[in-house]
């Protein structure tokens, strides 16, 4: 049997960020791949949007209801702290136009590197092709069973990820883990992932975008929630940011209303008679060019409510007018269902925030059980908010169990 003060399961970003900041204390990992970070590599699209540049003050607003959770661990690793300890480290990061922060390389094998080198540095050992089985606590001591071999240590941390992106080893290992020693689970499912649309009529304008538009979401014929975000339209459904976003609220049977002019349908009626009375020979289609719509996208709206492009403003009837109306500011989207974890770039639901200490991430079950990153009911939106969590979750975890006393 292995032994060492600490054992942290899962060689992710929390993972690892957890084994460096474990001061003074023997530290292993385990990992059930080859090697480690596989989900890291592949964050945006292989180039790592760490965290996000914005005041710490305009972070809570991206993590859902569950913020508050948060508040500790970000305060104690800021954004501004994990862009110093890229940059101490060598890695130098840029900021795009959105306010995201990327390894100036734009390689996620970079931020990797620095992370495995910092262990290395701090002799913390990583053991992999480590499939975790059980974990019980006997004696004031957890003892982790893997396939092939048995660890002990005083202190435990689960951050093995949630379900997304099941390929790369997120297959909810640390829900298991976790009702092993009593806590409960709050049920998984994707966040962050497309959303597919039933009679959908978008198709054809695949990699079309609109950008900062509302959206609307219904649910028996009550409108439930709002968001603005960037929407891109795919071959069977919506995308981009904005839907990403606001995909941990849909479910199946829902109806998406997108606001395709930012305009209240009252004010867009009222603009269309004034237009009208103006000169009414106006054709719709030149009437609508003010608002800068992809021309494309605008010609299959006017097609679903049979009305034509080339029809002159005095010549729209009362009844076309209301049904353009409502097109063009409530376009509605029956929501088929939402893509799975193998699409979707993160975790909603996980270990209940309730049993977890916010100001230390220990368990509030069994003293020295600590977590930290995706496994608890923690998700953010895009932009870096995620990785930022799991950092911070996981520098708050190292720093506790590194001064905790039994």
């Amino acid at each position: 049997m292995k032994t060492a003060d600490i054992i942290v399961i899962g060689a992710g970003p929390a993972g690892l960020f957890t084994a460096i900041n474990c001061k003074g204390k023997s530290v292993l990992v385990l990992e059930k791949n080859p090697s480690p970070g596989k989900k890291l590599l592949i964050s945006g699209t292989g180039r790592c949007n760490i965290t996000h540049d914005c005041k710490l003050s305009g972070f809570y607003e991206h993590y859902g209801e569950n913020h508050r959770f948060l508040k500790s661990a970000l305060h104690s690793f800021t954004n501004e702290d994990l862009i110093h300890f890229f940059n101490n480290k060598g890695l130098e990061t840029v900021v795009d136009k959105n306010g995201k922060v990327f390894p100036a390389s734009q390689n996620a094998k970079d931020v990797l590197k620095v992370l495995v080198d910092s262990c290395n540095q701090n002799k913390v050992e990583i053991y992999y092709n480590q499939a975790v089985i059980s974990v019980e606590k006997t004696d004031g001591y957890f003892v982790v069973q893997t396939g092939s071999a048995k660890f002990s240590g005083k202190y435990l941390v689960i951050s093995t990820g949630g379900m997304s992106y099941p390929s790369t080893g997120s297959t909810g290992d640390g829900y298991h883990f976790a009702k092993q020693l009593s806590h409960a689970v709050q049920p998984p499912k994707p966040s962050l992932s497309p959303v597919f649309v039933k009679d959908y009529l978008m198709a054809s304008i695949s990699g079309v975008s609109v950008q900062n538009k509302k959206l609307y979401l219904y649910r028996n014929d009550k409108k439930i929630a709002e968001h603005i975000g960037d929407v891109g339209f795919t071959h069977k459904g919506l995308s981009g940011p904005g839907i990403l976003d606001f995909s941990r609220q849909i479910l199946s049977g829902d109806v998406l209303k997108l606001n395709l002019l930012d305009k209240k349908l009252d004010d867009l009626r009222d603009e269309m008679i004034a237009a009208s009375a103006n000169d009414g020979k106006t054709l719709l289609q030149t009437f609508l060019k003010r608002f800068d719509l992809p021309r494309s996208l605008l010609f299959i709206v006017l097609k679903s409510i049979s009305i034509e492009p080339d029809i002159r403003l005095a010549e729209v009837t009362k009844v076309q007018r209301n049904r353009l109306v409502s097109a063009l500011c409530e376009f509605p989207f029956v929501i088929e269902k939402v893509g799975g974890f193998n699409m979707a770039m993160v975790t909603a639901g996980g270990i209940r925030l309730s049993e977890v200490n916010p100001k230390t991430m220990e368990s509030r079950i069994v003293s020295g059980l600590y977590f930290s990153g995706e496994v608890v009911n923690i998700d953010g939106d895009t932009g870096g908010y995620n990785l930022q969590a799991a950092f911070s979750m996981g520098f708050l975890a190292g720093k506790s169990v590194s001064g905790a006393k039994y």
